[in-house]
C-alpha cells in the first residue's frame, strides 16, 4: 500500500528486437500516468533514444541514470506534469483561437 514499486514499469530492451525497441519504450510511455516512469536496460548508453524522446515528448520527461555500463547502462525516464500553458497569448482564448 503506497508502494512506488508499481509506479516503475521495468523494460530490458536487450531482449526485444533492435526494430522494434523504441516503439515499445513509446508506447510504454505514453501509457504512463505523470509520476510513474520507466526503467530501461541496455547494453549501451540511449542517447539516440533521449534524443528522440526530447523530440516527441518535449519538458514531458526526466531522465536519470541508475548505472552507465561499461557492459550495462539502467536509465530512469520519469512522466512529469505536461507543462501548462499559462502566460502565452492564447490562456483563456484571448486570442481568438
Amino acid at each position: 500500500m503506497g508502494s512506488t514499486a508499481s509506479s516503475v514499469i521495468d523494460i530490458d530492451v536487450r531482449q526485444i528486437a533492435p526494430s522494434e525497441r523504441h516503439s515499445k519504450i513509446f508506447g510504454s510511455f505514453d501509457d504512463l500516468l505523470p509520476g510513474q516512469a520507466l526503467q530501461i536496460v541496455n547494453d549501451h548508453d540511449p542517447q539516440p533514444l533521449r534524443r528522440q524522446l526530447d523530440s516527441r515528448s518535449p519538458g514531458q520527461f526526466q531522465w536519470a541514470y541508475l548505472e552507465q555500463g561499461p557492459s550495462q547502462w539502467r536509465v530512469l525516464i520519469s512522466k512529469l506534469e505536461k507543462p501548462e500553458s499559462s502566460g502565452s497569448c492564447c490562456s483563456g482564448g484571448a486570442c481568438g483561437g
